[in-house]
């Protein structure tokens, strides 16, 4: 039997019904008897849920390179708690940042009011592109119960030329509950404020799950977790 290199993965379908009867922890146990870590993209906002899939990466991978898109435009508490996450579970986490010229723009023209799919494209979507090239599979740590985009989403789907791996999309809210219970996951210091999603300080505002993200117009994503990018 060949190596992780050189074996020829299955079909998402055949792999969806391999997935889907195990826990995420084993999920993520049976990626990586797939991938090697080094074609595995993980990425992380250090957001409100963002903790049940570091401590699990933590377990599975702890060598595993965990991306953060800082847009420049994140509370400090974010920052802190992804330190504090960072030290915890020992990660091995790289930052990365949006073009200065473009940011700049972002920031002078102020496109999260008029325009704030340009403004997801500068900050988050193409910074995250230039780390793509190399990578087979990118763990996501997307639940359904998030949002109606999310809900109709398989463990693992082909996204913009990549494998999307969603060990946790299947999970209710209690069972995340559970296992942060279980875990002992620390929440964001946001969330104990009201926030029950935590992205740009601009796009962010108190609410009852995603609620308070883009509060008042269409847009329910970044654009990091669609199809392809606006």
């Amino acid at each position: 039997m060949g190596s992780a290199q050189t074996q020829i993965a299955p079909k998402p379908d055949s792999l969806n019904d391999r997935f889907s009867p195990l826990s995420p922890y084993h999920r993520l146990v049976q990626l990586y008897q797939l991938f090697p870590p080094e074609e595995v993209l993980v990425t992380s906002s250090f957001g409100t849920s963002s903790a049940l899939l570091l401590y699990l990466i933590s377990q599975v991978q702890p060598w595993q390179t965990v991306y953060f898109i800082d847009t420049t435009f994140l509370f400090p508490e974010t920052l802190e708690y992804k330190r504090y996450l960072t030290d915890l579970y020992r990660l091995n986490v790289v930052d990365i940042l949006p073009l200065p010229s473009e940011n700049a723009q972002s920031k002078e023209e102020q496109w999260w009011i008029n325009d704030p799919d340009r403004c997801c494209l500068a900050n988050k979507v193409l910074p995250l592109e230039a780390v793509k090239p190399g990578h087979r599979v990118w763990i996501s740590g997307l639940m359904g119960f998030q949002n109606a985009n999310r809900s109709h989403l398989h463990i693992l789907e082909e996204s913009r030329g990549i494998s999307k791996f969603h060990p946790l999309i299947d999970i209710t809210a209690e069972r995340f509950r559970l296992f942060s219970d279980m875990y002992d996951l620390p929440p964001h210091p946001l969330e104990l404020q009201g926030y029950g999603s935590v992205g740009c300080v601009q796009c962010t505002r108190k609410g009852e799950g995603r609620a308070g993200r883009w509060a008042g117009m269409e847009k329910t994503e970044c654009g990091l977790h669609l199809p392809y990018a606006k």
